[in-house]
């Protein structure tokens, strides 16, 4: 099992793609897990759907852009730190939102960075390269809370989040 590896919820495939170069750099992009909505990123996090037979073990970081489709990031982040399981995984906002409420609003449900992507290639590149050097290789992960890390959601919570 690869027990170092990072889980990227985005849904815009151009900044999948960018994100995964900028960690090529540090050779972390072959350690990402990539997910295109906040529905997948819940499967993954719970090895249910696609994700039920994936090597346990939870990621060191989380990338969560904030608009995806079906769940929202901040939907993600909010049952991610209400989950004894998941609730010590960092979790990096990677988003496009410079609206304050939002940055407000990640860091009220615990989100342990808030990064606006920059609009020019350069800087998303640089800014990409400097979370994968600290969340892949400089920080500290917390260690496995044992076996089964994650638990089922609260069925409440998939049912509020649930596309209609």
């Amino acid at each position: 099992m690869n027990t170092k590896h990072i889980l990227l919820a985005e849904d815009d495939p151009r900044d999948v793609e960018l994100t995964l170069a900028a960690l090529a750099d540090h050779e972390l992009a072959h350690q990402v897990w990539v997910v295109h909505d906040g529905a997948e990123a819940l499967d993954y996090l719970y090895c249910r759907g696609k994700f039920q037979t994936r090597a346990g073990g939870n990621p060191i970081v989380v990338l969560l852009d904030n608009k995806m489709p079906k769940v929202s990031g901040l939907e993600v982040l909010k049952i991610m730190k209400a989950d004894v399981h998941l609730k010590t995984i960092p979790v990096v906002g990677l988003t496009s939102s410079r609206e304050t409420p939002d940055l407000v609003e990640f860091y009220q449900h615990g989100v342990n960075a808030y990064v606006v992507k920059p609009v020019s290639f350069s800087e998303f590149m640089k800014a990409v390269k400097q979370l994968g050097v600290f969340w892949g290789t400089v920080n500290e992960p917390p260690p496995p809370t044992g076996e089964g890390e994650t638990t089922s959601p609260r069925p409440e919570a998939l049912a509020a989040e649930s596309p209609r």
